[in-house]
């Protein structure tokens, strides 16, 4: 099969989907790799490093889509790429279907069968599959450094002959993949570091990396699909604002990682709650691009209300890019060991992890 790489054209996107060694590793197995000339320039991978490698390297993206058997990217292919897909087109990439609706039709009218690496069950065997882990672990880092950046004082105790220096506290919003890899990382820098989450069962993972677990006394607990809160009540979050309110007028740092499958991100800090917090202190909101955890998060951009740093950057991973793209191409390369062979897809429709990805497919949506 003819698998297909293309540069990425999404503002501020540096990641490719394959890295040279994944690409080398499908070549080997028979699949043939095709390379838009500098895909992954923006990641550190040469369009040397990919001739190396095994793979064609072309300047002619139109040619390439035209052509090709499977369409790999990070980001979804756009209405203009869609469109120069032949029919029986494999495209492989993040859709975000739910929000998509048009993506999706264009997608089905195509004949362009599309899989969502977005849409990866949460089980353990496509654990090794799973972008949104693999991507978030390297965003929540990146957060608790990037609000380093901007904080107007180190995490550690440091003890020094003019004095001491009390260590930072750190709150973190949602203890799913980017908000373990934020305490994990705060924690290591220094930082007194507590968390809060609906799940309840999020309690040991946090106490085992050295975090404070905050919990809400008396309220019901969250529905969780997935892996994901699917519904929180107006009662659990008014509890969870009273909960952890002491704990975020006292923080230096602020990370919110808490989104909803398929919706709106909910708002757990309030304007009200911002002109309480200490001058001075920063909120890093990864949950910005889907509407934000904090009302006054400004997407894409850093601004200071009421004596507050408010951090709104998107898209954490792409500031990672090499790291990003090697992961991101390791998924990609696990979840075709299982759904294809050189020769073609299985198309097993009822297998857990086709079924959960596949959103279009003969011509239909199919979710």
């Amino acid at each position: 099969m003819k698998i297909v790489v293309i540069k990425e054209t999404k503002a501020n996107e540096n990641r490719v989907a394959l890295s040279p060694t994944v690409a080398q590793a499908l070549i080997k197995l028979g699949y043939s790799v095709s390379i838009e000339n500098n895909a992954g320039y923006a990641s550190n991978f040469s369009d040397e490093a990919y001739k190396s490698a095994g793979c064609e390297l072309s300047s002619d993206k139109n040619t390439l889509i035209s052509n090709a058997e499977i369409v790999l990217k990070v980001n979804a292919p756009t209405m203009d790429e869609i469109s120069l897909m032949k029919k029986g087109t494999i495209t492989i990439s993040y859709l975000y279907h739910a929000f998509n609706p048009e993506l999706t039709a264009k997608l089905a009218e195509q004949g362009v069968s599309a899989i969502s690496m977005d849409a990866i069950p949460r089980i353990s065997r496509a654990q090794n599959m799973d972008a949104l882990s693999s991507q978030n672990n390297l965003a929540g880092y990146k957060a608790v450094i990037l609000g380093s950046n901007h904080m107007a004082k180190i995490f550690p105790l440091l003890m020094t002959s003019a004095g001491t220096i009390t260590p930072s506290r750190v709150l973190i919003y949602g203890a799913g993949v980017a908000g373990l890899q934020a305490v994990a990382t705060a924690k290591r820098l220094g930082a007194i570091v507590e968390v809060t989450d609906v799940r309840l069962e999020t309690k040991e993972q946090v106490e085992s990396l050295g975090g404070k677990y905050i919990e809400v006394k008396d309220a019901e607990a969250a529905k969780i699909e997935g892996g994901y809160a699917k519904e929180v009540s107006a009662d659990y979050l008014q509890k969870q604002k009273e909960a952890v309110n002491k704990s975020l007028f006292q923080a230096d740092l602020v990370i919110t990682t808490a989104l909803v499958m398929g919706k709106k991100a909910p708002v757990l800090i309030t304007e009200e709650q911002v002109k309480q917090m200490k001058l001075g202190s920063v909120i890093v909101d990864m949950a910005v691009e889907q509407g934000g955890n904090c009302e006054l998060s400004e997407l894409d951009k850093v601004v200071v209300k009421h004596g507050v740093t408010l951090v709104g950057q998107s898209n954490l991973p792409s500031t990672l890019p090499q790291n990003a793209s090697e992961l991101y191409a390791k998924n990609i390369q696990n979840l075709l060991a299982l759904l294809a062979t050189k020769d073609g897809f299985k198309w097993e429709m009822e297998e857990e992890i086709t079924k959960g990805t596949l959103i279009t497919h003969d011509g239909k949506v199919l979710k």
